[in-house]
């Protein structure tokens, strides 16, 4: 009997995770259309693509859309145990973590830019042109990438060559061999949202000072630049979260597995996908004129699709 229930409550379990899984697939498959739809919407017109905040924005889309897509063929792949070369493994960590920070210094420069607009209305032009606005995505990228150079070095340094022709399911722990590179980790992520909670606060604090002495489309334009401010530093704050969360994953296994899995699903649905269905909210929803450009193109492409029936 006692054989039983274990087995009933083992097939029980694996139901549930795939419930999960399906859940999970739905999730992404959601996300990346809205993603891909907006995308679309921003190439449509040039005001868009020569506008610092929606080049921006079409960063952290692109960014959030790679994340999306290579975090749920990991758990593909580390559901159903399947192995690959160590060396692909580490390509796919290296671009993932990369990535993971481009969003965060993202939302950062994008709130540096609302800083700007609001509080030096007259040198918005000269220092958020089309051009200075590329340059700051070059630095944007070039910033993500420190940490990954660090964490690759101390890797490359503490493992032997034939560790790379080994087959393992790929997770971005693999980089994480030792406990001084995960305090090493740990500590690089902290002196970054370090520094991004203080830029977001000082914005914050100086848009704020701008809304209470401004009137009339001023002060409504100025309330509107303080609510982005804040919905990025909600985005920001669930970033850190989700850098956290490899850490707090990590002790559970020993205590209860089905606590772990159970806690990594959370993790993954509130600190991973939530944080990248805000974008949309913030800029294809609330903005007025990427709005009606989206509504634009839906009905493009509806009609097109139409057509196709009903020629």
């Amino acid at each position: 009997m006692g054989d039983n229930n274990s087995l009933i409550g083992g097939e029980s379990l694996q139901w549930q995770i795939n419930d999960r899984v399906i859940i999970v697939q739905l999730l992404v498959m959601i996300f990346l259309c809205i993603n891909f739809l907006l995308i679309l919407t921003f190439f449509q017109k040039e005001c868009f693509y020569t506008t610092p905040r929606y080049m921006l924005f079409a960063v952290t889309l692109l960014s959030d859309s790679f994340v999306l897509l290579v975090t749920d063929v990991i758990l593909i792949l580390h559901y159903f145990q399947i192995p690959m070369h160590v060396w692909l493994c580490i390509i796919i960590s290296f671009l993932l973590i990369l990535h993971l920070l481009i969003t965060p210094v993202t939302l950062t420069a994008m709130t540096l830019e609302r800083y700007v607009a609001i509080c030096m209305p007259l040198r918005h032009g000269e220092l958020c042109s089309r051009h200075s606005t590329v340059n700051c995505i070059l630095i944007i990228h070039g910033l993500s990438s420190v940490p990954c150079i660090v964490v690759l070095s101390t890797f490359f340094a503490s493992v032997s060559l034939s560790f790379y022709e080994q087959h393992s399911v790929c997770s971005v722990q693999i980089f994480l061999a030792h406990r001084w590179q995960k305090h090493l980790w740990s500590a690089l992520n902290q002196f970054y949202f370090l520094i991004m909670c203080i830029t977001i606060v000082f914005s914050y604090v100086q848009i704020l000072k701008v809304a209470k002495t401004a009137s009339g489309e001023n002060k409504k334009s100025t309330w509107k630049g303080l609510r982005t401010v804040i919905l990025h530093a909600f985005q920001l704050l669930l970033c850190l979260i989700q850098l956290w969360c490899p850490f707090i994953e990590a002790a559970l296994p020993q205590i209860n597995v089905s606590l772990f899995n159970t806690v990594r699903y959370f993790n993954y649905i509130m600190f991973s996908l939530a944080p990248r269905c805000l974008s949309p909210l913030i800029y294809g929803l609330r903005d007025e004129k990427f709005f009606h450009a989206i509504k634009n193109v839906c009905f493009g492409l509806c009609t097109k699709s139409i057509w196709k029936v009903f020629p």
